[in-house]
């Protein structure tokens, strides 16, 4: 008896307890309307544009949380989010500090376009608007994050960050779900230093390096960083992010990157990308070069075989998207060999090729343009004469010099409108879009 009366009374002390620290916090936790009307004047001023809240509650069991739901911001192509969960710090919430545990995002939408109206509230480095020493996020966990480019092609992403103090991710995944092979990439803190050991899985092969961020002086955010592709399928590369390859291949080489902005969406802006590679074996995609050049451009389907292919590529991030630019391309097979530059910009591309057949053909000028999706392709006929006429003139001489010889006479047999199918000229390497 007296055993079953000190449980009793046990029993009765902990359920005062749990009552106490529920009145605790429903004394200190304002309502749902409060909160509501708090974080979209907190979400507006921040982000720089209007924000509609479906719904926000709390949810104490099984343990608290703060759920928003519904969030949209107001613009033409609007930001939004399906479901965002906050498990705030019990101890600094009762405190009246706002410290969260961790936060998770199940569904959004990201356009690409609707980063700009945000830019200009994101001066300086997050660190700037955090305390010394604090780390007023945990972990942040995102699912079905779908990220839609200015072109509005859609790729969905899954991830974590886990943040250090002053929102230093401490490790950052990133990945493709249900795409195979494994797309991802791991970032991970070296130390307290602002730098970061990138792990990418691409393609079946790898990408890894080192990335490296900082605050200059003068306020602006600089970042840098080396990654070594190496055996990487760049089709299935390219088909991981939902775009159609242009060649099949593995390739391998260095890639420097580089950015310097005065805001974090300006940094991703800023991004370049210097990339040397190679290739072995490898297949061009939807074009036969030999074809193209035979018939004077007007037949290109098909694919062409190729023994190696080496270049270098460039990205440039911009607020109206990405140019890439290809330079010192050499392409060779056993049929032919070529050498050119190229650079896409807005779903234009704009190439310029000389192609050498092994039958004799050499130095013939092979133009390309328009929208990557119908691509019209020049090869003028008086430059495969005079290409012909080249390698008559200086038999023996080689093949170099035959080629330029042919393209010098090619330009004389050339009556000029058969040689740009568009209005557009290639571009020099590194000019602005």
């Amino acid at each position: 008896m007296a055993r079953r009366q000190t449980w009793m009374v046990v029993a009765g002390g902990v359920a005062a307890l749990l009552g106490a620290l529920w009145l605790a916090l429903v004394w200190f936790i304002p309502s749902d309307e409060d909160l509501a009307a708090h974080a979209a004047g907190e979400l507006q001023g921040r982000l720089g544009v209007p924000v509609r809240l479906g719904a926000l509650h709390w949810r104490l069991l099984p343990v608290p949380a703060i759920v928003l739901e519904d969030v949209a911001t107001d613009q033409p192509q609007a930001i939004t989010v399906k479901t965002l969960t906050a498990y705030p710090d019990l101890l600094a919430l009762l405190q009246r500090r706002v410290i969260l545990d961790r936060v998770e995002l199940d569904g959004a939408v990201v356009p690409q376009l609707s980063l700009r109206a945000l830019d200009a509230t994101s001066r300086g480095a997050p660190a700037e608007t955090a305390e010394a020493g604090a780390t007023p996020l945990a972990r942040f966990v995102f699912r079905d994050l779908t990220w839609l480019s200015r072109l509005g092609v859609a790729v969905v992403y899954d991830g974590e960050i886990d943040f250090d103090p002053g929102w230093r991710p401490r490790q950052a995944v990133l990945r493709r779900p249900g795409f195979s092979p494994a797309t991802d990439l791991t970032l991970t803190r070296q130390g307290q230093e602002d730098r970061w050991a990138a792990r990418i899985n691409l393609g079946g092969g790898t990408a890894h390096g080192e990335v490296r961020f900082q605050t200059r002086a003068d306020g602006r955010l600089a970042l840098d960083g080396e990654l070594r592709p190496s055996g990487v399928d760049v089709a299935s590369a390219v088909a991981a992010f939902n775009r159609k390859p242009v060649i099949a291949g593995k390739a391998s080489g260095n890639t420097v990157l580089s950015a310097q902005a005065d805001t974090l969406v300006g940094l991703a802006q800023s991004l370049h990308t210097k990339t040397v590679f190679t290739m072995g074996a490898s297949t061009l995609l939807r074009f036969d070069l030999d074809k193209a050049i035979r018939s004077f451009g007007q037949d290109h389907a098909g694919q062409t075989a190729l023994e190696a292919v080496s270049g270098q590529m460039d990205t440039q991030n911009t607020p109206r998207g990405m140019v890439t630019q290809f330079t010192g391309i050499k392409a060779s097979s056993g049929a032919l060999s070529a050498s050119g530059k190229a650079r896409l910009a807005n779903r234009q591309i704009e190439a310029e090729f000389a192609v050498d057949l092994v039958d004799g053909i050499v130095g013939v000028p092979l133009v390309l343009s328009g929208p990557v999706d119908k691509v019209a392709v020049s090869v003028p006929k008086g430059a495969v004469a005079g290409a012909l006429l080249g390698t008559a003139v200086l038999p023996g001489i080689g093949t170099a010099i035959g080629a330029r010889v042919g393209a010098t006479l090619g330009r004389l047999f050339d009556s000029g409108p058969d040689r740009q199918p568009g209005k557009a000229t290639p571009a020099t390497p590194g000019t602005a879009p």
